[in-house]
């Protein structure tokens, strides 16, 4: 099955609907990013930011190649990329020049998605009457998406699970032999965060500092430290805490910016050496979301796009995206209180409180996990300093 469609109860799942290979919306997708030249089942959030700069031009020619049942399900023509070539002309070269064309095909391969979830959605909807919608899958990683099914849709509220992506099924698996060895009729897991992965101590953290002869310094307050340095426009790896579960770096393992200066969107795509239409994403203090973004709500997972409000759009340039929105994360203490009492002291120097949050990564390579990992990864980009627990690398402090 491609997607299936169903109601929970309890800890029991109602079939509905399903669609099987070779159809499949996330296939299409797939395809489309190939045809774009970018790496397919790697690459597909960049065509939903290459998006923004298309035109509906193709968007009619893409939607015929769509076809809904009425019964909760739908079959494709040929997506494949050679069907793409006869259909939109030659496909762009990996690393190739960006035309007008590819910016629309993006365009429409990202509303047709759209529109087709949407009906499903309501025919979900029809059929079951539930208010509240879960979502899985890789598709379900498409935040654009999930916020106009959350502003279109028929449902109150929508739940995506973080770990959308084929990684997620780790944690079904788990819960699902939870529940057949426990025979449990009520679940009695709540997913309020992500930070589900490994964490390192300081003493474990100062051994490999001390052991890689590197120049550091133990912080009396690093939350403090790390909030002057951000507020003076210094891009910080931040490693505090348990691990992300899933693709989206949430705060323990996060290079960290300021939204105010326009220019530290280049920078940081710079540093990370990624294209230059890609946008980078904001975490905000949960209780103020609603003052910088449109109608924002909680939303831990980045996971919602949300409208940056007109009055506040020339104080975060840096997070605002060329259509006016922003893939917001919101934080409360309960859920990582070092990250929300860093945001708050940024707050305090600066009246914004917000940051620019990307993962703390270079390009090719996954999110740092252990000290080692963030370690390497700061010496090895023109990142400005490392809070790592209560410590502090910093390259200009050691004339680098």
């Amino acid at each position: 099955a491609t997607t299936t469609l169903g109601r929970g109860r309890g800890t029991a799942i109602e079939h509905l609907a399903q669609v099987n290979a070779p159809h499949s919306l996330g296939f299409l997708y797939e395809h489309v990013t190939d045809y774009l030249g970018f790496l397919h089942s790697s690459d597909e959030y960049k065509i939903m930011a290459l998006a923004s700069y298309g035109r509906p031009d193709f968007v009619d020619e893409l939607r015929g190649m769509v076809h809904l049942t009425g019964d909760g399900g739908f079959f494709l023509d040929d997506s494949s990329v050679t069907a793409l070539e006869r259909r939109f002309g030659p496909r762009r070269p990996r690393g190739g020049p960006l035309e007008q064309r590819h910016y629309d095909l993006a365009y429409a391969v990202q509303t047709v998605l759209e529109d087709t979830v949407l009906e499903l959605g309501r025919w979900l909807y029809e059929a079951t009457g539930e208010e509240d919608l879960c979502l899985s899958g890789g598709v379900a990683l498409n935040c654009v998406m999930n916020a106009r099914l959350r502003d279109e849709g028929p449902f109150r509220r929508i739940w995506v699970q973080p770990a959308a992506g084929d990684a997620g099924t780790a944690l079904g698996a788990a819960l699902w032999v939870d529940q057949e060895q426990s025979g449990r009729s009520e679940r009695v897991y709540r997913m309020d965060h992500a930070f589900l992965g490994p964490a390192y101590g300081d003493d474990e953290i100062e051994e490999f500092l001390q052991w890689s002869k590197l120049p550091y310094r133990r912080s009396a307050d690093a939350i403090q430290e790390a909030a002057d340095l951000l507020a003076a426009d210094k891009i910080v790896g931040w490693f505090s805490g348990r691990l992300e579960f899933g693709p989206r770096a949430l705060g323990a393992r996060s290079m960290l910016a300021s939204p105010i200066p326009e220019w530290m969107q280049d920078r940081l795509n710079d540093i990370k050496g990624r294209e230059e239409f890609r946008p980078v994403a904001p975490v905000v203090l949960e209780e103020e979301a609603g003052r910088w973004f449109r109608d924002a709500e909680a939303s831990p997972y980045m996971l919602f796009v949300y409208d940056v409000l007109p009055e506040c759009a020339g104080r975060i340039p840096a997070v605002r995206h060329v259509d006016g929105t922003a893939r917001i994360q919101t934080i409360n203490r309960g859920q990582h209180p070092a990250y929300y009492d860093l945001l708050k002291a940024f707050e305090d120097r600066t009246g914004v409180p917000v940051l620019v949050n990307t993962s703390f990564n270079t390009r090719g390579e996954p999110i740092v996990c252990s000290p080692r990992d963030a370690v390497e990864c700061f010496w090895s980009s023109p990142m400005d300093a490392l809070v790592i627990g209560s410590f502090i690398l910093e390259k200009e402090a050691n004339g680098q």
